[in-house]
Order: structure tokens, then C-alpha cells, then sequence
């Protein structure tokens, strides 16, 4: 898993609430349990039309908005069902971080496996973010992991509060298996002690 340090990206604004995970990523392309090509299937019923053609009208459509790195959402992100698709899908596309007032707790988990950065920030600072995102190609913001910050295009910055150990995760790239592997060289010495005291069982 990538790890998340800084970010300095375009910010996409999607003023939505109760946006849920197969508005992210619509059930018809949840066959595959690959990580990566679920980028195309992001917000699709939102982003094309019935003849396949693009939404002019769909935010990620837009120009300035394209290669957005952040997506700036209104309340209860990531809500309905538990779909991991829905960040491969964010990650895929580009997403790296996300900035609501709320999450739905299975999604706001499964960002961090994914390495994706979920910020949960006050509804005063949303507005403030939203305002920023909604600048077209001069909506970049940055997310500074390691000091818990977002700097704005003006240079005002805001504050976030997160779980330290998710930080630690994020900060040095550790989904589930890195954070087992970094005890592989205990858990050789427990396997090695095991064999020679119970010999029978080799």
C-alpha cells in the first residue's frame, strides 16, 4: 500500500449527502474482486447518460476536475452497504483523500486498508472547503498528514483530528498483511521455539 504523507491535489466538490456505496460504485460492476479498472465505474449512473455518453453536467466530467486527487462531500459518506469496491473504485479514479462531516463506519475503515485518507472535519470548515473546491482548476488543496492539516488555495489552513494509529498505518504505507509482516521476525522466533517443543508435530 502507497503511503500517505502529503497531498497537494485538485479538490473536487460534491455537495451531496447520504451519498452511499453504490452511488460509488453501482452493483454492475462488482463482479470483479480485482483492486484496480473500478476507476471508469465511479459515480456511473451520476457520470453517464443511458447511451453511455458522459454527463457534461457530472463534477468529475468537468475539465478542471478530471484528475481530481480530493473529493470534498457532504454528510454520511460511504453509507448502505459494505462494498470494499467503493474505495478501489476512489483509488482507481485517483481519490486519495476524502473530506466530510461524517462517514459510514465500514466505508471510513476500509479507506484506511486502501490507503485512503477520510477527514472528518467540523460543518464550518466543510463549508469553507467547499467553497474552495468549487474554484475549478485553482481548487487545490493540501493534506499534510503529519501535522493533521489542509492549506487552501488562499493559504488558510484548517485542522483534523485522527486516530493515531491509523496515522501511524497511513504514514508508513501498513494495510492488514504490512502490519503482520512487521512482525514476520517475531513470529519466525515463535514458530521455530514451537517446532523444537513439540517435535512430534513436524
Amino acid at each position: 500500500m502507497d503511503k500517505f504523507v502529503k497531498l497537494t491535489g485538485v479538490a473536487a466538490p460534491l455537495p451531496v449527502v447520504n451519498i452511499d456505496t453504490d452511488m460509488i460504485i453501482p452493483k454492475d460492476y462488482l463482479k470483479t474482486i480485482k483492486r484496480t479498472g473500478l476507476g471508469k465505474g465511479l459515480f456511473a449512473e451520476a457520470r453517464y447518460n443511458e447511451d453511455g455518453s458522459e454527463n457534461p453536467d457530472f463534477v468529475l466530467n468537468k475539465p478542471a476536475y478530471r484528475d481530481a486527487k480530493i473529493l470534498v462531500a457532504g454528510d454520511n459518506f460511504g453509507c448502505g452497504s459494505s462494498r470494499e469496491h467503493a474505495p478501489w473504485a476512489l483509488l482507481d479514479f485517483g481519490i486519495r483523500c476524502v473530506i466530510s462531516t461524517s462517514f459510514a463506519d465500514i466505508f471510513y475503515n476500509n479507506c484506511f486498508k486502501n490507503g485512503i485518507l477520510p477527514i472528518k472535519v467540523s460543518q464550518e470548515d466543510l463549508d469553507k472547503l467547499m467553497d474552495d473546491a468549487s474554484r475549478g482548476s485553482n481548487a487545490i488543496l493540501t493534506v499534510d498528514l503529519e501535522n493533521l492539516e489542509i492549506t487552501g488555495p488562499d493559504g488558510g489552513s484548517i485542522k483534523f483530528d485522527l486516530d493515531a494509529f491509523k496515522r501511524h498505518c497511513l504514514l508508513n504505507g501498513l494495510d492488514d498483511i504490512g502490519l503482520t509482516m512487521e512482525k514476520g521476525k517475531a513470529i519466525d522466533e515463535f514458530e521455530k521455539k514451537n517446532a523444537a517443543s513439540h517435535p512430534w508435530a513436524a
